[in-house]
């Protein structure tokens, strides 16, 4: 029967699907944690207090993150084995990254510290390697693969939640661990838990043959590379770029002071590591529920007016969170703040999405992290550091001079985040309205 009436209907994900968006997408955040967050204090407790070396471990992830998803994700673009299109990236990416995640203290065992510090980078930079390969290649490809403009929302919420999930995991229980039994005991306790969960959420994807049509044997991946980013591409994807943009000022933002913020916590504020788990534990755990109802509540609003609150938001819990020093507002926050950056991402993500060239969803992952992870790793960690040389406490650890970070770091921060708004001006607010499968 035919009506007047619009109905809207939301594509189902499909119970598999989810199982292993949970599986994947914990396993690797909980890896992407550990190197955002531990690797950086393990850094200043054990080798050196300086921020510098953190910066630049930082800025070489990033640099390694980027090109390694550039070419992985063309090549899973074009990959059409009897495992699928981005399975055999997904199943053995996800398997070493774990293994090279719980190698990485024995850095540690290295007595003279400009080597030690070397070493770190460069294990670092392979386990990024295989996280990339695996993660932001394949598993980003596979998850704008199952997905369509109708439940883009509730694919990134799920998405975003197991991030959110993984911090719980990585960062709450973390600091307990350590504190007890030590980083050792940490990193093969996190590198066995991505391996394992890799290997059984990757066997368990299930990937249609791609019809010859679509197939792309003769252009290789080169010249994907060297078309990666032309006037012409911006021109044609001129809506994506600008959001590629937001993506980048907000990143630089936020790394301003992410990778100093657990220093930050226990030197400043005078958390120990097992209470920075508590309130990580409370934080990540009430943020994740908030995402999970806010994003599935959602679903009509405006994408271009959702974002501008959100960064908003955003900002303005992360400008108060640098003037409060009491555990329980602390606490609060801190939660505010993440919940609404989270919801940023998950709007913008979603959005992304839809606007990805069908022919080279593989390809646009290696794009979306020039912007998401290389400016924002390479400019934000470096400006963190020198704000913390100049406005930080001296300290000597063991011998080696450093600094304790203080608010101004924040602060920074806040003020850049507010510019992340400047693309979206550029934006009609036309083109951030929601489109759903109708049925009339």
């Amino acid at each position: 029967m035919i009506t007047n009436k619009k109905m809207y209907e939301i594509t189902k994900i499909g119970r598999r699907n989810v199982a292993i968006m949970i599986l994947l997408g914990i396993a690797g955040q909980i890896a992407w944690a550990v190197e955002n967050s531990w690797f950086n204090t393990f850094v200043f407790d054990e080798l050196t207090p300086d921020p510098r070396p953190i910066a630049w471990m930082v800025a070489v992830s990033a640099i390694i993150a980027t090109i390694t998803t550039l070419i992985m994700g063309s090549l899973s673009d074009r990959t059409y084995s009897k495992w699928g299109r981005r399975k055999p990236y997904i199943l053995m990416g996800y398997i070493l990254w774990g293994i090279m995640t719980a190698i990485f203290p024995m850095v540690s065992f290295i007595p003279i510290v400009g080597i030690a510090v070397v070493m770190v980078i460069i294990v670092d930079a392979i386990m990024t390697f295989f996280g990339s390969t695996a993660n932001d290649a394949a598993y980003s490809a596979w998850i704008t693969d199952i997905g369509n403009s109708s439940n883009r929302n509730r694919i990134n919420s799920i998405n975003s939640a197991t991030v959110l999930i993984a911090n719980l995991i990585a960062l709450g229980v973390a600091g307990i661990i350590i504190d007890t039994f030590g980083y050792f005991i940490f990193f093969y306790i996190l590198g066995g838990t991505v391996s394992i969960s890799g290997l059984i959420a990757g066997l368990m994807i299930k990937e249609s043959a791609i019809p010859m049509e679509e197939r792309e044997p003769s252009k290789k991946v080169w010249k994907d590379l060297k078309e990666l980013i032309s006037i012409q591409d911006i021109r044609e994807n001129k809506l994506l770029y600008l959001l590629f943009l937001n993506m980048a000022i907000s990143g630089i933002a936020s790394m301003v002071f992410f990778p100093y913020i657990f220093i930050y916590m226990e030197h400043y504020l005078k958390f120990s590591k097992s209470m920075i788990g508590i309130i990580g534990l409370l934080i990540i755990g009430i943020s994740t529920i908030l995402v999970l109802i806010i994003g599935f509540v959602i679903k009509k609003v405006n994408r271009k007016s959702l974002l501008i609150l959100y960064i908003i938001l955003g900002t303005v819990f992360s400008f108060i969170l640098s003037f409060i020093t009491d555990i329980l507002f602390v606490t609060i926050f801190y939660m505010l703040n993440l919940t609404f950056s989270t919801l940023s991402g998950v709007v913008r993500g979603g959005w992304m999405q839809d606007e990805y060239p069908k022919e080279s969803i593989g390809k646009f992952q290696g794009v979306r992290l020039i912007f998401m992870v290389l400016i924002p790793m390479v400019i934000g960690p470096f400006i963190g550091s020198m704000i913390i040389e100049q406005f930080g406490i001296p300290i000597v650890i063991d011998g080696e001079p450093g600094y304790i970070p203080t608010p101004p770091l924040i602060i920074v921060g806040a003020i850049l985040s507010l510019l992340a708004l400047i693309p979206l001006a550029f934006i009609k607010k036309s083109e951030g309205i929601i489109v759903f499968n109708e049925r009339t």
